[in-house]
């Protein structure tokens, strides 16, 4: 007979016999039975202490995306598991995999509404892959197993699973664990041959490349397959770093704001070959790239490549459509001949073009010009950085003028606030020896920005560019657009924030000149400390295109 354990002990082991490497946590009396047994792995699972629900969410889900393995996650019950619920969001929009442990009430009080407790099951059923509770300690190994193939399977996503806390502390002598196998389709030969028929008769081809799944042999499959056969190539909405934006196939990022004679390309393209992407409404511009289902005209052909065999065909019809993982797709992909000597060269070359002078940023105004600042970045950038992101008006400079190549780029597809700071704590700790820079605004900062304080205790050494014009910029910008000179609950007042990065125990600088930015920004990548640069920026520097006073005089000349 196995020798009895607890079944916080058989979660724990659980966890180490699937590849988790760090957790992320904001502790809780309703699991303390798994924190006991997390210190007895403590020189196996690196647990990251975080300051809120929603920052150790984020934390577990930027892991993921950077490792490409199962994130995790332990919270408390009630608001602690509420506060959670972003960070499943992010990883259900983003298909990331996810495993979030909710600590519960104990079995006898179920049902009664004792203090915290929530059905997790009704609660979280509409926005992850798969919910459930653990209300035998016989069944842990059974569950945790589960979570992970479910989590890394088909079209990746968060599971969440809720430990009631006097089953933690039950003993059961069904504590062997295997890892779990990930399961992933495979191309046909028909399917490939199919593909390459479809692209050889082709005279406007491109590809997008998007999604999760992918490695560093599948990224590099694919592209050279691109290169190969001189293909246009653009990436989906912060999926910009599955091609190395340098090469001259790369044509630009398929999201919000897209180059409008990207967009113009992509509807003029005959064939249209979408590799990982579900083409949701960030993709498609509002749905408005492509035909719902098919093409109208019948000249467009659709070929779309996915992990789950329900995404396909969902909401457009593909020409052909191909359940596959990236990786065995990619495979196939790169033992394919090449398809055509030449055909599109002139197609692609003027796709790059159009790329590269999207890409020169413009002059803004105010007396810290953010052209100025991201020309310089764009040359001084370190090439292994990674860069990570929330939402607001501040990520279109980052997405349109910095060039990504693989594993350097974390924002969420969900396009939820205050990502950036706790992606970047995420992604230091995960790989501690490449510079993480976190790209913030104001208002995105101040979402999550109590995790600078968990930068500092783990020493985890980040730098954060954080861009301060006093509003809710996006917000903003739309009232403009919609009501001008009738706003109302965009203005913010802030904190001196280099100050209190300062109080946090980091280094703070401020820049409220252009020429201060360049000696902030060095200073920050040779120093061992977390350091925040405050780049007070003007409200009129609203986008690269327009300023404000811009979008409220279209509305007005209406």
């Amino acid at each position: 007979m196995s020798k009895e354990q607890t079944a916080a002990a058989v979660l724990v082991e659980a966890l180490k016999v699937n590849g988790t490497t760090h957790a992320f946590c904001v502790p809780g009396e309703s699991y303390l039975s798994v924190l006991d047994s997390l210190y007895d792995a403590r020189d196996d699972i690196e647990l990251i202490t975080c300051r809120q629900e929603g920052g150790a969410a984020n934390m577990a889900e930027a892991h993921a995306k950077l490792m490409g393995r199962t994130g995790i996650c332990f919270v408390t019950r009630g608001p602690g598991a509420t506060n959670a619920s972003i960070g499943l969001h992010t990883a259900m929009q983003d298909s990331t995999p996810m495993i979030l442990f909710i600590g519960q009430v104990a079995r006898d009080q179920f049902d009664r509404e004792a203090f915290q407790e929530i059905d997790y099951r009704k609660m979280f059923g509409p926005i992850v892959k798969w919910v459930a509770q653990i209300e035998n300690a016989d069944r842990m190994a059974e569950y945790v197993t589960k979570a992970f193939h479910i989590s890394q399977s088909g079209r990746k996503g968060p599971v969440v699973l809720a430990l009631p806390e006097d089953m933690l502390c039950d003993l059961t002598d069904k504590c062997a664990v295997k890892a779990a196998h990930i399961i992933s389709a495979s191309p046909s030969a028909k399917n490939m041959q199919a593909i390459g028929q479809t692209l050889r008769a082709a005279k406007k081809p491109i590809v997008i490349l998007g999604g999760s799944g992918w490695d560093e042999i599948s990224v590099g499959q694919v592209e050279d397959f691109i290169v190969k056969n001189n293909l246009p190539v653009g990436c989906s909405f912060r999926r910009q770093d599955l091609f190395d934006n340098s090469l001259k196939n790369y044509v630009g990022d398929v999201g919000i704001g897209i180059n409008p004679k990207l967009f113009s390309r992509i509807k003029e393209a005959d064939v249209v070959l979408v590799i990982g992407s579900r083409m949701g409404e960030m993709m498609t511009s509002g749905y408005s790239l492509f035909d719902i289902p098919s093409s109208e005209q019948g000249t467009q052909k659709l070929i779309a490549v996915h992990a789950s065999a329900e995404t396909l065909g969902s909401l457009y019809r593909p020409d052909i459509a191909v359940n596959a993982g990236m990786g065995e797709f990619a495979e196939a992909l790169g033992s394919m001949d090449r398809l055509s000597l030449g055909a599109w060269d002139v197609w692609t070359e003027n796709a790059r073009a159009d790329y590269e002078a999207w890409s020169v940023p413009p002059d803004t105004v105010g007396d810290v010009n953010i052209g100025e600042v991201y020309r310089y970045l764009q040359k001084n950038m370190p090439s292994d950085a990674i860069m990570t992101n929330g939402a607001g008006n501040y990520s279109i400079w980052l997405h349109r003028f910095m060039r990504h190549k693989f594993k350097c780029q974390l924002g969420p597809t969900s396009g939820a606030m205050g990502y950036g700071l706790p992606a970047a704590v995420a992604a230091k700790a995960s790989s501690p020896d490449r510079p993480v820079i976190c790209f913030a605004g104001d208002g995105c900062f101040m979402m999550n920005g109590q995790e600078l304080a968990t930068a500092v205790h783990h020493d985890l050494p980040i730098i954060i560019l954080l861009f301060n014009n006093g509003i809710y910029g996006t917000i903003r910008m739309h009232q403009e657009k919609n009501y001008p000179s009738r706003t109302i609950g965009t203005d913010l007042t802030n904190p001196d924030f280099a100050a209190l990065a300062i109080a946090y125990g980091a280094q703070g600088i401020k820049v409220e000149k252009t020429e201060k930015f360049a000696s902030a920004f060095e200073a920050a990548l040779k120093s061992s400390k977390t350091t925040l640069i405050e780049i007070k920026t003007s409200p009129e520097a609203l986008t690269p295109a327009k300023t404000l006073t811009d979008f409220r005089n279209m509305k007005e000349k209406e």
